[in-house]
C-alpha cells in the first residue's frame, strides 16, 4: 500500500492533469462523474445520489447547461420528469479527468521488462476481480430506494 500510495502522490504532483485546469466546483465534478457512471437520468435520481434537494440541483444543473456539459430534456413517458444527460463536451471533460493518467502510466510500463509486464499483469487482474466482488456483493446486499424486496 506504501508504494501505492507513494505512485498517486508521484501522479497527483502533475499539474497537466485536467482536473487541476478545469473551473468545476466539487457538486458540479460529481454529478458529472455520476452521470458518466449511470447515463441519463432523472433529476430525482440525481438528486437522491447526491444527496440534495431538487431546488438545489436545479441550479447547479443549470450551470451545467450554461456551460453546455450536461442537458435536461423532457422524459418520454412524463412529460413532467426532466432528463438530465452529460453532451459530448461533458463526456469528453469526465474522460479526459478519468484517464488523466493513462499516458504516463503507458509511458511508465513501456520501460518495463516482459516479465515485469506479466507481474504487474496479474497483479492488476487480482485487484480487479477483488474490486468486482465487492461491488457485486455490495449490490446483492443493499437493495437500495427502488430495487423490488419481493421474491
Amino acid at each position: 500500500m506504501g508504494a501505492q500510495i507513494r505512485l498517486q502522490h508521484v501522479f497527483a504532483d502533475d499539474r497537466s492533469d485536467p482536473l487541476f485546469t478545469t473551473h468545476l466546483t466539487m457538486s458540479q465534478l460529481k454529478i458529472l462523474l455520476l452521470l458518466a457512471r449511470h447515463g441519463t437520468v432523472s433529476g430525482g435520481e440525481l438528486a437522491r445520489m447526491l444527496g440534495v434537494g431538487a431546488a438545489a440541483l436545479s441550479g447547479m444543473i443549470d450551470r451545467l447547461v450554461v456551460q453546455e456539459l450536461v442537458t435536461r430534456t423532457e422524459d418520454l413517458h412524463d412529460r413532467r420528469v426532466r432528463r438530465i444527460g452529460l453532451t459530448k463536451a461533458g463526456t469528453e471533460v469526465i474522460e479526459d479527468i478519468i484517464t488523466a493518467g493513462v499516458s504516463r502510466q503507458r509511458d511508465l510500463l513501456s520501460r518495463l521488462t516482459a516479465e515485469e509486464l506479466s507481474v504487474v499483469a496479474q497483479a492488476m487482474d487480482i485487484l480487479l476481480r477483488e474490486a468486482v466482488a465487492d461491488i457485486t456483493t455490495a449490490a446483492n446486499s443493499d437493495p437500495g430506494p427502488d430495487r423490488d424486496l419481493t421474491p
